[in-house]
């Protein structure tokens, strides 16, 4: 066999169809579209609508809540921190934190940190720097010899909000 009888298996590839190219083709006239209507037009976006019926997701009944102001944590078990630290991809000398969790690939997502969870047994003596932690995972890290400390999440971001409001009370004066 040479590079040129290289070739796709049979019916790996499809030519695409060409509509609306004369009767003779077999797609030609409508299209496939068969006759008028509002599929038949373009600019059809009928997804979910049953024809003046109520649609079924407007009939079923809504339940539970999203939180708009609520906190995004990475949750992190403290069986998997010691799995990683056994398997040399977290260094338990170090200060542990979220991007040290990142970077290990233990910690996915979090955008307003990471919290601790006390899930699994931990054996090394580690220092946690994390947004939160349950009260048996700050048990099981003290019992070990480690330590953990809790980081506050959104504290940046009040202080600019105080920040933005000295700023436009000292405009206020100013007027």
């Amino acid at each position: 066999m040479k590079l040129n009888d290289i070739r796709d298996n049979e019916g790996a590839r499809h030519r695409k169809m060409r509509v609306g190219r004369g009767i003779g083709s077999g797609k030609g006239k409508t299209a496939g579209r068969g006759q008028k209507g509002q599929k038949a037009r373009s600019g059809v976006a009928i997804k979910g609508f049953e024809g003046g019926q109520m649609p079924l997701h407007m009939r079923l009944p809504k339940r539970g809540f999203n939180n708009p102001n609520g906190k995004d944590f990475a949750e992190v078990n403290l069986g998997m921190v010691q799995k990683f630290i056994d398997a040399k991809k977290l260094d338990a000398k170090g200060t542990i934190d979220h991007d040290a969790l990142k970077a290990a690939g233990l910690a996915r997502g979090g955008k307003d940190g990471v919290r601790l969870l006390g899930k699994g047994e931990l054996t090394a003596k580690v220092t946690f720097k994390v947004a939160g932690a349950s009260k048996g995972a700050i048990e099981a890290v003290e019992k070990a010899g480690g330590k953990v400390e809790i980081i506050e999440a959104g504290k940046p971001e009040a202080e600019k909000k105080a920040e933005r409001a000295a700023a436009n009370k000292a405009k206020k004066a100013a007027k």
